[in-house]
């Protein structure tokens, strides 16, 4: 089979680790069969400063016509001062606008060799935890209509509007569904329906999904209950839907009791246009050309791209496989705690490969 691989490096450590990514997905290739098509596009601050803006003409018609986006990081104090259009975090709003992606999938989950950086007590990470994210990424308080005025009582009022339709609820619901039959058939809804309109109708729509899915565990919890359980107990979790603001503040949380926020990927879906796989960590520019970054999280992103836009279950677990087996030899970059082995950026990749 051939597929057709848009890369965006992007910006600081992005070209580092996406390059370590490209060849973990060339070895698989050559052991599993498969031709991948790789072409690059500019997104983020380089954009900018070669176009002008963060997310080019040339790029979105070149990741529409792919069959699945690669990211590596945007952004830098480089273009902190520059107006918000032409920013590059507004080229990741973008991207994800055009593609229509509205499920973005985070997964948490403590790999063994890291359970010493857990920082959770000892019983805890010897349990393990797994956890799938599903956060709802286009609609919701983060874009709903601002607005800023003078009152003569009270000086200046600003108000954000929090606003989903059915149709938005029910197409991240489905999703978090259809996640958890893969996994281990459990979905746990995340919302403040206490309090919240946005969250009754939530619920509701939930309610008749889970109707629909009787294979599947489903129960409710109140945000900030979630947020409490998730530190208290991250193995009760299977699949965690919510909308995107809880979505944006839980998924943080998890990500920290994993150990290293260095090995932790995400992908950003849609109904049919290709789907965007990055790593959640940003595109450290202090560090950036020392050689010294972590692919991990990067080339976990290409085992996420393999397994859910090509359904290449197997290749995808082989990725997994090997870095498991890198880390448990004590492999580690620099930003890692533990092990007995300081490797480079290329270094690690090198050794992934090796174990595929």
């Amino acid at each position: 089979m051939t597929y057709n691989i848009a890369l965006l490096p992007g910006d600081g450590i992005g070209p580092e680790v996406v390059t370590e990514a490209v060849k973990v997905l060339e070895t698989v290739g050559e052991k599993f069969s498969h031709t991948f098509n790789f072409s690059t596009y500019l997104l983020g601050g380089c954009a900018t400063d070669k176009y002008g803006v963060p997310y080019p003409e040339e790029t979105a018609k070149g990741c529409k016509a792919s069959d699945a986006v690669l990211l590596g990081a945007v952004g830098g104090p480089k273009w902190d001062q520059l107006p918000v259009h032409q920013r590059p975090e507004q080229g990741l709003l973008a991207i994800r606008s055009d593609l229509e992606l509205f499920a973005n999938l985070r997964p948490a989950a403590l790999r063994p060799a890291l359970k010493d950086a857990c920082p959770l007590r000892e019983a805890t990470a010897d349990r393990g935890f797994d956890i799938m994210i599903v956060r709802e990424l286009t609609g919701g308080i983060y874009f709903g209509k601002r607005n800023r005025y003078e009152d003569p009582e009270k000086g200046v009022v600003a108000s954000d509007l929090m606003e989903y339709s059915e149709k938005e609820i029910e197409r991240i619901g489905r999703r978090a569904f259809e996640l958890a039959a893969l996994r281990r058939k459990k979905v746990t809804n995340v919302d403040k329906a206490n309090v919240l309109e946005t969250s009754r109708l939530w619920r509701s729509v939930m309610h008749r999904l889970s109707e629909e899915n009787p294979d599947i565990e489903y129960q409710d919890m109140y945000v900030d209950n979630a947020a409490m359980q998730i530190v208290r107990d991250p193995a009760a979790f299977d699949v965690i839907v919510t909308e995107n603001m809880f979505g944006d503040i839980l998924s943080d949380e998890a990500s920290m009791i994993t150990g290293s926020i260095g090995l932790l990927p995400s992908a950003s879906i849609g109904s049919g246009a290709p789907a965007l796989y990055e790593p959640i960590h940003g595109s450290a520019p202090d560090i950036a050309g020392q050689g010294i970054a972590n692919p991990i999280a990067t080339i976990l992103s290409a085992a996420m791209l393999l397994r859910y836009s090509f359904k290449l279950g197997a290749e995808a677990d082989a990725i997994e496989a090997a870095v498991d087996k890198a880390l448990n030899e004590g492999y580690r970059t620099p930003d890692m705690s533990g092990g007995v082995k300081k490797v480079s950026t290329v270094e690690m990749g090198e050794i992934i490969r090796k174990n595929i």
